[in-house]
């Protein structure tokens, strides 16, 4: 039961923080950005636990969506961001499409 709270607790806080962030990007923030990785589309957008930032974002291609969150953290946003693309673009390179299908 912990870990099933847990769980819910990190969907509820991203996606609370998701919408912050998103009014935040009309002022200035770079709490999203945007890259190209072998014709995918990446986004990344990492989440804030505390003073860190957790590797989070979003691979795109063809109208698919892939959203991945990684145990890895960082302790500033720009380093969450580059982490965050260094993790998509090995996915991207390991998966390619395949990262798409469900099982």
């Amino acid at each position: 039961m912990g870990l099933l709270s847990s769980i819910k607790a990190l969907f509820l806080r991203s996606s609370d923080q998701g919408s912050d962030s998103k009014s935040a990007a009309g002022k200035g923030s770079k709490s999203s950005q945007h890259h190209e990785h072998k014709g995918f589309s990446i986004e990344t957008h990492p989440l804030k636990e505390g003073g860190s930032y957790r590797v989070q974002g979003w691979i795109r291609n063809e109208g698919k969506e892939h959203h991945f969150i990684r145990a890895d953290q960082s302790n500033s946003l720009e380093a969450g961001h580059e982490l965050s693309l260094f993790k998509a673009r090995q996915c991207i390179d390991q998966l390619g499409d395949k990262l798409f299908k469900t099982h």
